[in-house]
């Protein structure tokens, strides 16, 4: 199955400031993409810019497709100007995604901003399962699809870096807390993360020292998608990887900070 396609835009919805949902249509069958999964868009059809976004699968609508995205430059502003009917050449679904198989019936899911995005689409794939859901952001406006987590049955534990959503606290230190009053949380507990990198790195360590085994899911730059460029490396307990091919998604103990 060819992994480069084009996709019409459904809607390319502004949520909050800076902050779109994508939803495409594939004008063939794609594979179907596992959380973790991401795709290279090509936000126009001109060469200007020349590389393709990586963006993280949000969320899957039997055949659609949804991206979650933050405008951050000049890629992500002319993406975010695509209207409904525009055709978009996109590449995926590639990397390696978290984990299905899981064993567990209790998963700590944690997501620092849009790291909420690959969270969501494997929140939504381990329905059924006790899910709990330590979200953070840097203030309320950045706390997203609060409702559509609501109607799959999972209820955040939210903070905020400001204090204006939840409680003022970086989510680790939140997620330390519970775990603190609370030790049967990581009794036969899985991990599962996504978000900017001081984050992962704390609840790494953290992770280490409660013995709690799971999965992260890495947010990095990335120029080709496909591994042959080496742009995205990262040094693991395993020599250097590349993000894109053998991850995004690592296991926690893997990654050296």
């Amino acid at each position: 199955m060819n992994r480069l396609f084009q996709a019409s835009v459904i809607n390319n919805e502004k949520l909050v400031k800076d902050h779109y949902l994508l939803t495409l249509h594939p004008l063939e069958k794609i594979k179907k993409p596992k959380p973790g999964n991401f795709f290279m868009v090509a936000v126009n059809k001109g060469l200007d810019p020349l590389l393709r976004r990586p963006i993280s699968i949000h969320r899957w609508l039997d055949g659609d497709f949804q991206l979650l995205y933050r405008v951050a430059g000049k890629g992500t502003s002319i993406l975010s100007r695509n209207k409904p009917g525009d055709i978009l050449e996109i590449l995926g679904p590639l990397g390696r995604g978290f984990p299905l198989n899981i064993k567990s019936e209790n998963i700590i899911l944690v997501a620092g901003g849009l790291g909420i995005a690959p969270i969501f689409a494997l929140a939504e794939s381990l329905a059924g399962k006790n899910l709990s859901l330590f979200y953070g952001a840097r203030t309320k406006t950045e706390v997203l699809c609060t409702r559509e987590l609501n109607t799959i049955g999972v209820d955040p534990v939210i903070s905020t870096d400001d204090g204006s959503l939840g409680g003022k606290d970086n989510i680790v230190n939140v997620l330390k807390r519970h775990v603190t009053r609370n030790p049967s949380l990581v009794t036969d507990h899985v991990l599962y993360a996504c978000g900017p990198g001081p984050m992962l790195k704390a609840l790494s360590m953290f992770a280490i020292k409660y013995k709690l085994k799971g999965h992260i899911a890495l947010e990095q730059n990335m120029a080709c998608g496909l591994g042959t460029c080496l742009g995205c490396v990262v040094k693991t307990s395993k020599g250097y990887k590349r993000v894109c091919k053998e991850g995004p998604v690592f296991s926690i103990e893997e990654i050296v900070w």
